[in-house]
């Protein structure tokens, strides 16, 4: 394997780990939509531990991407400017607002942070559906990796149908995070009733999701199968029966596996290219034209080599550490 695919590769497994790691977080982020603040309060203590060390993974790939494949950075963010930045806005009200949200005893300051944490949370993941079904679908890049459409490209009834996709797959396994995590019984049992309709409304969407992707791009062409579609829809299916069982562990690593599967296809469908462009395919953005230097790659390898495993084994830790269920106690604290 050469370095150009090895860090192609790498990018692959760190956003794989970020929309299982930060899926659920966006999720619980959603279901806050509605709740009564004791619920909102228990939610929140169940990520509040591991929410800025989920979004680590967005920020890695993100600088993976701009140390190893620069022009995709650059054509990425230009392309996406619009999006990006209702991204970010809405991250950063997410952020703020797990700060201070106990900052001052008043139910309406903590509702209002609280709608701050549903509006980054939601708009995230409509984003992000959105922007991985355009890469697929291909974009207007000229021969000078110029994108030279506008925000309204970017929307069509088969990306549209992507967000709706990430939304209510992220919803239903922050519901099956938030399983594991409350210690509260009669909010189990409402969270259980909820999710079902959750993870059937998701289920439908991911089948349109890959109907629509087998049409609209060229995932077929390369000699891919859907195989890993396939078993990603069988897992989240599996996930909802685990749910409807009372089976918490068992549906959180169900939908897991669903959407590291489907990442994990959307990449290899790509593969070698990162940005397709919908004008002439020889002017994609692969990992080859839009790659830096060996010599760059190589010092990058010699990096990720020694500080990607630290940064595992601390998560790790992290989530071993905080293992514990959150009770209606601990809001005493």
């Amino acid at each position: 394997m050469d370095l150009n695919a090895l860090w192609f590769v790498l990018i692959v497994v760190l956003f794989t780990g970020f929309f299982v790691l930060e899926g659920f977080d966006y999720g619980v982020g959603m279901l806050l939509i509605g709740r009564k603040e004791y619920d909102r309060s228990m939610m929140i203590r169940s990520i509040g531990p591991v929410w800025d060390g989920n979004e680590v993974w967005m920020i890695t790939a993100g600088g993976a991407m701009f140390a190893a494949f620069p022009h995709v950075y650059a054509t990425m963010f230009s392309t996406f400017y619009m999006a990006l930045f209702l991204m970010l806005l809405g991250l950063i009200f997410r952020g703020v607002a797990f700060e201070l949200r106990g900052k001052y005893p008043s139910k309406d300051w903590r509702l209002g942070w609280d709608c701050a944490i549903m509006f980054g949370s939601l708009i995230p993941a409509l984003l992000w559906g959105v922007a991985v079904t355009n890469l697929l679908q291909g974009l207007k890049i000229n021969a000078y990796m110029h994108y030279i459409g506008n925000f309204g490209d970017l929307l069509s009834p088969y990306t549209i149908i992507g967000g709706l996709a990430f939304v209510f797959v992220f919803i239903f396994h922050g519901a099956a995070f938030l399983m594991l995590k409350l210690g509260d019984e009669g909010m189990l049992l409402e969270l259980k009733r909820s999710s079902i309709k959750f993870g059937v409304i998701a289920a439908i969407l991911y089948v349109l999701m890959v109907g629509m992707t087998i049409v609209s791009t060229d995932i077929m062409s390369g000699g891919l199968t859907i195989i890993p579609f396939a078993a990603g829809a069988l897992a989240f299916l599996g996930a909802i029966g685990a749910m409807y069982k009372g089976q918490s562990m068992q549906a959180f690593a169900l939908t897991t596996a669903a959407i590291a599967l489907t990442v994990v296809q959307f990449f290899a469908a790509l593969f070698p290219r990162l940005m397709v462009s919908s004008l002439n395919p020889e002017w994609s953005l692969t990992i080859y034209n839009a790659a830096s230097t060996p010599h760059t790659l190589a010092i990058m390898t010699g990096a990720a080599v020694v500080f990607v495993p630290i940064v595992l084994c601390y998560q790790a830790w992290t989530y071993r550490l905080f293992k514990a269920r959150v009770m209606p106690s601990d809001l005493k604290h």
